[in-house]
């Protein structure tokens, strides 16, 4: 007998809000309606396993999924609880009713696995009428004598219910698709978004799934035949689309790590390796598991983002969700599955809960504790992922104080002369100076008279190091002052004098500065001449490290200020060049001036076109000379 009924609502307009404002993504409907099909295939397994359902031999638990375009309707059926008419007039007339947390309060005595069960709710079915005109639903409860239900409602505030034709336990629910949303029709699509959120739901998934004939061969590669001389055919059963035992539910110690590095290529189609790889296994004070990758970074001048998925019991939630991890972390790839998480209705946000920060705060406790694992026990190792773990280490130091504690025994600097060395290793100056590149290429005449001195400094290319360099500065005021390596060289590798020496430098120095200002008379520049340990180098030009970190924060706020810089052009006196310049005609001072500040400058930065010009025309004439 067919009869109508009243949903039970407080409201008749919450229909569109279901439909338009609970999900933040429209294809998020299929994911409900999978899950929940899962739910009920747990439930009926809870239920066995404490005795209170029949066993069933032969029972493979499975959701299918069928597109039927003759219709337009998108099917997803389970062989799980299923239910009577009273459950559905309970679970389903009544918006916001949770059957899974009824069920849970009703066994949690008897059953221990009753964690799997996600659908707390009660709002996840109508998910579906955003893509539907009418929805239906065919069922029938595991239960004896139970009798098949038929369930079909608009989406209004009225639904009919009548006998089903359902001859086996479990639930089909049947999507009238509008005329809207065809595009949910489409096989490629529906494969999509059953592959982003039903990859490794706990029970097999299927697709339109048909059994199909393929012929058979033999070991040459050929079709064998029949005696009739047909050929042979063989049946192919139809494989899931998902992975129900993700390899991150597996103890640590069964995973080799061919299996990580598989798990990693086919969730992030990621072919390059991972260089290593944080499996977590929590089960206290709450319940998480994951694995977490660390990548090779394929731009070393940037923080590249990563992709960290969440899960709630092996349904996807979303991904990156910074409330539970850190947002330096999102830089690695990973999977996190933690059923304790306080997801909100749509499950696509956190609810503001306490526990999500203790999550937090486990996750980056067990990543640091990994990173000192690494150093204490394959420091080799550890030297070499350094280069591309170290934006990651770094980013996370500047944006979590505990993390930084928890590092900085750890943090290395990578010397002009490819060693390693942590904080405390790293040889510095009396006062505690660390010289540092930021490009080892334009940088290069630097370096060769750092090294030609026995002097060193540290590797610091990355977009990230001059915040880095700024927090170790205010961490350790007294222990470290950082200074690029063209900042002070005449500091650094100015040679020992005796007063008389001083005395007629100083007296040279006013006739070489009055050169240059003469024959560079649109520069600002000041000048200096030093007695410098690299003898072949006849100037540098100096910036300041103050001057410096202005400019860059100038970058920063889109402004530059770089016209408005002082540099300083450093003459060396032990330079042949330097010495023989009073020496000379007006006209050849002149072109030596300018071309010593050149070859400074190309040092420093690299010169602009016109500069550039001029400097190759000088060249020629200075080859013409030489070619008399």
């Amino acid at each position: 007998m067919k009869r109508e009924g009243q949903i039970s609502v407080n409201s008749k307009n919450i229909f569109p809000i279901i439909k338009k404002w609970l999900y933040s993504d429209k294809d998020i409907f299929l994911r409900e309606i999978v899950s929940n099909g899962c739910d009920a295939i747990k439930k009926l397994e809870s239920l066995r396993g404490i005795g209170e359902a029949p066993e069933e031999e032969g029972y493979q638990p499975k959701v299918i999924v069928t597109i039927d375009n003759d219709k337009k309707q998108l099917i997803v059926s389970d062989n799980g609880i299923g239910m009577t008419e009273d459950e559905v007039e309970r679970y389903i007339t009544q918006i916001a009713f949770s059957g899974a947390e009824e069920f849970l309060a009703k066994y949690k005595e008897k059953s221990e696995e009753d964690a799997g069960i996600i659908g707390h709710f009660g709002l996840g079915f109508y998910s579906a009428f955003m893509v539907s005109n009418t929805v239906e639903i065919e069922t029938l409860s595991y239960q004896e004598g139970a009798k098949p239900v038929h369930w079909v409602s608009a989406g209004e505030d009225s639904y009919e219910i009548e006998d089903g034709t359902r001859t086996e336990h479990g639930t089909t629910i049947i999507m009238n698709i509008s005329d809207e949303e065809l595009e949910f029709l489409q096989e490629s699509r529906i494969r999509e978004i059953l592959h982003k959120y039903c990859q490794f739901m706990p029970y097999e998934v299927y697709l339109n799934p048909h059994d199909e004939e393929r012929p058979v061969y033999d070991k040459d590669g050929n079709i064998e035949k029949n005696e009739d001389g047909t050929e042979k055919k063989r049946i192919v059963k139809p494989l899931p689309i998902n992975d129900t035992q993700p390899l991150w539910l597996k103890a640590p110690k069964d995973c080799t790590d061919e299996d990580y590095k598989a798990f990693y290529q086919k969730t992030f189609m990621d072919f390059n390796e991972p260089l290593f790889w944080i499996h977590l296994n929590v089960d206290y004070p709450f319940n998480l598991k994951g694995i977490l990758y660390f990548p090779k970074q394929q731009n070393k001048l940037e923080v590249m983002p990563g992709q960290v998925k969440l899960f709630c019991n092996q349904v996807f939630v979303a991904d990156n969700i910074k409330e539970i991890i850190p947002e330096f972390l999102l830089l690695l790839k990973g999977v996190i599955d933690c059923p304790d998480m306080p997801l909100n209705v749509s499950r696509s946000f956190l609810q503001n809960d306490g526990e999500v920060q203790k999550i937090s705060q486990h996750i980056t406790k067990k990543v640091s504790d990994k990173l000192h694992q690494i150093f204490k026990n394959e420091r080799e190792n550890y030297e070499k992922y350094w280069n591309d773990i170290s934006a990651f280490i770094k980013f996370g130091c500047l944006k979590d104080e505990k993390f930084y504690d928890r590092m900085k025994d750890i943090i290395l600097l990578k010397t002009i002369d490819g060693e390693y060395k942590t904080l405390e290793e790293y040889p510095k100056t009396e006062e505690n100076k660390i010289y540092y590149v930021t490009d080892e290429n334009l940088q290069a005449q630097y370096i060769s008279m750092f090294k030609e001195n026995g002097l060193t400094a540290a590797v610091l290319t990355h977009a990230i190091d001059p915040h880095f360099i700024s927090l170790l500065e205010y961490k350790n005021p007294d222990q470290m002052k950082f200074l690029r390596i063209d900042a002070d060289l005449g500091e650094a590798l100015k040679v020992s004098q005796s007063e008389e020496a001083k005395q007629a430098e100083e007296e040279q120095s006013k006739a070489l500065i009055e050169c240059f200002k003469k024959n560079l008379p649109n520069e600002k520049l000041e000048y200096k001449v030093e007695s410098l340990k690299a003898a072949g180098t006849p100037a540098v030009i100096l910036l300041s490290e103050y001057a410096r970190r202005i400019q860059d924060m100038s970058k920063v706020l889109g402004e530059s200020f770089a016209d408005q810089t002082q540099v300083t052009l450093v003459l060396n006196s032990e330079n042949e060049i330097i010495k023989k310049l009073p020496t000379l005609s007006e006209e050849n001072q002149a072109m030596v001036c300018e071309h010593v500040y050149d070859l400074a400058l190309m040092a420093h930065k690299p010169l602009d076109a016109e500069r550039m010009s001029k400097f190759i025309a000088r060249n020629v004439k200075l080859l013409e000379l030489l070619a008399k």
